[in-house]
């Protein structure tokens, strides 16, 4: 169908000129009708925070996420475009991108008065139809709603009282459309109010002149609990405007939180070598950010993002590659030991209680991998008899593998080891799998085996069993007095 060019067109075409929060509700509507996806790329909220966002906007809500860091909120609010019509009709070269058949803006009246069915007609598609604005301490009214123009007005001789001398702000650009803010209590007080009234009254003031703006507008906000406190707060008469507060939440599965880092992480490099991520690394890797949402030495109330397994995972495959590239390897296989090399990813994603500070942020995070290694171990192998492998350590073996080794000088010292390469089969890795695979099946149970306290682990002895021997005294050394008997013991 051929796009209406004129207003006159575009009234024999029927537009019905739908507010925004009156298409968006239609649009949702037919989508729920034919089974669509509505949020695609949202992964864990389907029977949660979807059906409250789905009820928002059938009821014509604005609306508000509130939620920790790193739960998805401004991706939820930039998917919302997708309810828009692919394209909105405007009267050409209005700012505030006016309803050709309901203007608000005053030289949209005049023009059409002036012009009528010829005034021209320009489109938006629905991307520009969105407009985001992360809230700071020094954003201003001017910035938001707009100010008063005075070369604009000498320009046009116009009076400075004119709503022709007005340049305006975000809010009013972003009219027949989506405006979101983001960490809205950051916003200062007296910009929060200037919103509300917008919602309420479709009034604004600009330098004392008051001018009647009735935007189209849908509004949407995030926040996190903690800014209440912490930066700011909402004020009352805006909290009381929202129509819908909708919490978000971290996921709630370990498979719908490896489907979302699995979605997010850059792991498929360009490189010549062949990626090939295990399973039970991939679980270790999510298991860390569940693990670390229950410590007790992290501060729940700052929360623990869901960005923690994504950069993990990303620093991850890098250390691998990196391996690969010294050793001119052909497949690139992660092992145990390249996540406590992304420790450089984790240390910045959560904040420390008291307790933690003492003990300090590498510290807690090698914790933290112990225990989600601990973790998926007991789950592959829990009834897995490995006692053979724990003997060959109780029996003086150590073994020390520098962690740039390729797989194929490691290979051969796993091979020492009775029942070491023989019992990766639980995580699916065949005998005559890749060796690289191999070895990090073999690493794996290393590592589980000193999460699970089986074995020990240090920089000077590598993998090794603590003994503990009382000297027996030689038949040289003499009779045993009574006072030897006591040095001894």
């Amino acid at each position: 169908m051929e796009r209406a060019k004129t207003l006159g067109e575009l009234k024999k075409a029927h537009y019905p000129g739908l507010s925004v929060k009156d298409e968006v509700r239609a649009n949702l509507i037919e989508m729920l009708k034919s089974g669509k996806t509505i949020f695609p790329g949202i992964i864990g909220f389907d029977d949660t925070v979807v059906p409250q966002i789905e009820n928002a906007i059938l009821s014509r809500h604005n609306f508000i996420l509130l939620g920790l860091r790193g739960q998805a909120k401004s991706r939820i609010l930039r998917t919302l475009t997708l309810l828009l019509d692919e394209e909105l009709p405007f009267v050409a070269g209005c700012e505030i991108h006016d309803n050709p058949l309901r203007p608000i803006c005053r030289a949209c009246r005049e023009l059409i008065r002036e012009k009528g069915d010829a005034t021209p007609i320009d489109y938006l598609s629905r991307e520009q139809r969105y407009v985001e604005k992360l809230a700071t301490p020094d954003v201003t009214i001017a910035d938001m709603i707009g100010d008063v123009d005075p070369i604009k007005a000498a320009r046009g001789g116009h009076a400075l009282s004119s709503e022709l001398t007005i340049h305006y702000g975000l809010l009013p650009r972003a009219n027949r459309g989506i405006f979101a803010i983001n960490e809205l209590p950051d916003l200062a007080g007296k910009i929060q109010v200037g919103l509300f009234n917008i919602m309420q009254e479709g009034d604004v003031q600009i330098k004392g002149y008051p001018v009647r703006l009735p935007l189209d507008v849908l509004l949407v906000f995030t926040a996190n609990p903690e800014d209440y406190t912490a930066r700011g707060k909402i004020i009352t008469p805006l909290k009381d405007r929202i129509g819908s507060e909708i919490r978000t939440h971290y996921p709630q599965t370990l498979e719908h939180a490896m489907a979302i880092t699995q979605q997010e992480a850059w792991v498929r490099r360009n490189g010549d070598a062949r990626l090939v991520i295990p399973q039970f690394i991939q679980e270790v890797v999510e298991s860390i950010a569940f693990e670390a949402r229950q410590e007790k030495k992290i501060d729940k109330r700052s929360g623990v993002s869901q960005r923690m397994p994504i950069t993990c995972l990303e620093n991850m495959v890098s250390n691998a590659e990196r391996r690969s590239l010294l050793n001119r390897e052909g497949t690139v296989v992660p092992r145990l030991s390249d996540i406590y090399a992304a420790l450089p990813s984790l240390t910045g994603k959560f904040e420390l209680e008291y307790e933690g500070e003492l003990r300090g942020a590498d510290a807690i995070a090698r914790d933290i991998i112990r225990q989600s290694t601990a973790k998926i171990f007991r789950k592959y192998y829990e009834g897995v008899p490995l006692q053979g492998i724990v003997k060959w350590f109780e029996l003086g073996g150590n073994l020390k593998i520098p962690q740039d080794a390729p797989a194929e000088a490691v290979f051969p010292q796993f091979k020492r080891i009775q029942g070491l390469l023989e019992n990766v089969e639980p995580l699916g890795i065949k005998p005559k799998d890749d060796k690289a695979l191999q070895v990090s099946g073999a690493e794996f149970i290393l590592e589980g085996l000193y999460a699970t306290k089986k074995i020990n682990r240090s920089e000077e002895l590598g993998y090794h069993v603590e003994s503990r021997h009382i000297e027996t005294p030689s038949e040289e050394a003499g009779p045993v007095t009574p006072s030897r008997r006591r040095s001894l013991n």
